[in-house]
């Protein structure tokens, strides 16, 4: 009897401790939820925190927000930090190494003194990029003037955001480079920009110094690395050559070849992969390529990660290659740094690179990537130094490609008047120059064309032009005078102006009453 109790109270403690240890098992599970829960709301507010700072505008706010986000990445534990994805972030916003920051120099020191050099960068967020590339061209421009502070600004206040949330070093934007300068008693002016082009961000950056160009004694905007756009593709000029030579001679020794020949010979093509552009300016990687072509290097191709112009698109740049029979493919940059676009979308892994692609294709044995920017090429440096040293030149009488009337002294110049058009174009008795009118309210080039068959323009698109109430530019009937003695009355107009170097669209109404449409621009100002 004593046996049977005894066995009956061991099958229940049996069975009870049964359902004490299946019910541990739902608890566990439940706190592991619990934890991806807490998890995710963790990574989800360090996104937000990102996202936050992502911007292209600095407020009042943003040095505590940089302050805040990197705070609460600290904070975070790696498994949550392998969580963090927002609209912008990800987890190597902060979490990735791209260099020792403190090698870097934000050149945003006081004490300028009266001369200042400004050079504006569209920057990055890679750190052995921005000081070797930016960096290096810097230290050429201070060491080939040393009469002269050089000081830093970057365009884009994004990149400008995430060095200083992740690394904690802050760099100037445009206005507060400018209001630097201005604080600290400078005179003289004069801006270098790295940019590649006289493009979107060039645009931008002359009208940010124009709006204070008033605070100066004197301001003078440099070249872009390229120089001048030109009209169309085939248009070349020494910039581009110079640069052209600079960086296939560096991408050849890199690549370990004595001569690009011996590439060739090789089987071995080089692609220059640009970011590309929706401006005016794109036209300007078509006059790289054409130029590539002037000096013969028949394995050197330039294409854009934007696809801008059309034929620089990735895909199209696989089947010149392909189709010239090259079987190994070099890629490099063809940007100042090698920062985002370099490292991702040409040597990434993902499906979209161009490494990928090119792999892909199938059509080659190997895809290698050469991930270095411009600015660390000694000879890129050199125009660099070049173009600012013909800036100096002109210091003291404003000049700058995209430059408004309020940025140059009042005045009466001679410059070029540009036309997309043979039949459409200045007097040849006037050398292919107008007057160029500058006052505080506005620029005008007075033209004189080559007879009185165009009537009328307008500033804008014959479609605008055609439109109830558009103002179009009357007529003035100009007297030119040839080289033969011979005079002419032709048909003059005045053409209103808003930044030099930069195309825009004027239309012109022929004698048979059509619109029709055309760029121009107007450049080298000379005080007359």
């Amino acid at each position: 009897m004593k046996r049977k109790t005894l066995a009956l109270l061991l099958a229940c403690t049996m069975v009870a401790s049964g359902f004490v240890g299946c019910g541990k098992e739902p608890a566990k599970e439940e706190t592991k939820k619990e934890q991806k829960v807490d998890d995710q709301a963790k990574a989800d507010e360090v996104a937000k925190l990102i996202d936050a700072i992502y911007v292209q505008e600095r407020t009042d706010k943003t040095d505590e927000q940089c302050e805040a986000a990197k705070k609460a990445w600290d904070a975070l534990t790696d498994t949550q930090k392998a969580l963090v994805e927002g609209e912008f972030a990800d987890p190597d916003y902060f979490g990735r190494d791209t260099g020792d920051a403190s090698k870097d120099d934000p050149r945003n020191a006081d004490e300028i003194g009266e001369n200042e050099i400004l050079v504006v960068s569209f920057g990055t967020s890679f750190n052995d990029s921005r000081a070797q590339d930016i960096g290096g061209i810097e230290k050429a421009i201070e060491e080939a003037n040393p009469d002269w502070s050089v000081r830093r600004a970057f365009t884009a206040q994004i990149i400008i955001n995430h060095v200083q949330a992740r690394d904690g070093e802050k760099i100037d934007n445009m206005d507060q480079a400018l209001e630097r300068a201005v604080n600290n008693g400078v005179k003289n002016l004069v801006v270098q920009p790295t940019h590649l082009m006289h493009g979107a961000e060039y645009d931008e950056l002359c009208d940010a110094i124009s709006k204070v160009a008033d605070k100066f004694e004197s301001v003078t905007i440099s070249e872009p690395l390229l120089g001048e756009v030109g009209k169309d593709g085939n248009e070349i000029n020494k910039d581009k050559e110079n640069v052209a030579k600079a960086i296939t001679a560096e991408a050849v020794k890199t690549a370990g070849f004595e001569s690009l020949d011996a590439a060739k010979e090789a089987g071995t093509a080089f692609v220059f992969m640009g970011h590309g552009t929706a401006h005016a300016a794109k036209v300007s990687y078509t006059q790289m390529a054409s130029q590539m072509k002037a000096l013969k290097y028949e394995n050197v191709f330039v294409g854009t990660v934007e696809g801008e112009p059309e034929e620089t698109a990735c895909e199209n740049i696989i089947e010149e290659v392909k189709k010239a029979g090259y079987k190994n493919v070099v890629l490099r940059p063809l940007m100042v740094v090698a920062g985002d676009h370099a490292n991702n979308d040409m040597a990434g892994d993902d499906d979209d690179t161009w490494k990928t692609m090119f792999t892909k294709s199938g059509a080659f044995d190997k895809v290698d990537c050469q991930i270095a920017g411009l600015g660390g090429i000694a000879d890129i440096q050199k125009i660099y130094v070049n173009h600012l040293k013909s800036a100096l030149k002109h210091q003291g009488n404003f000049s700058a490609a995209g430059s408004t009337s309020s940025a140059m002294k009042e005045g009466t110049y001679s410059a070029k008047f540009d036309t997309d058009s043979s039949m459409f174009h200045v007097n040849e008795a006037c050398d292919g120059r107008g007057d160029l009118t500058v006052t505080k309210d506005g620029m005008t080039i007075h033209i004189s064309l080559v007879s009185k068959k165009i009537v009328k323009l307008f500033l804008g698109t014959a479609e605008d032009a055609e439109k109830d109430g558009a103002k179009v530019i009357e007529p003035t009937t100009d007297k030119v005078k040839y080289e033969d003695g011979t005079e002419e009355e032709v048909y003059g107009f005045d053409v209103p102006v808003k930044a030099l170097d930069t195309e825009f669209d004027l239309a012109i109404l022929g004698e048979k009453g059509t619109w029709y449409d055309h760029k121009v621009s107007v450049s080298d100002p000379q005080a007359k």
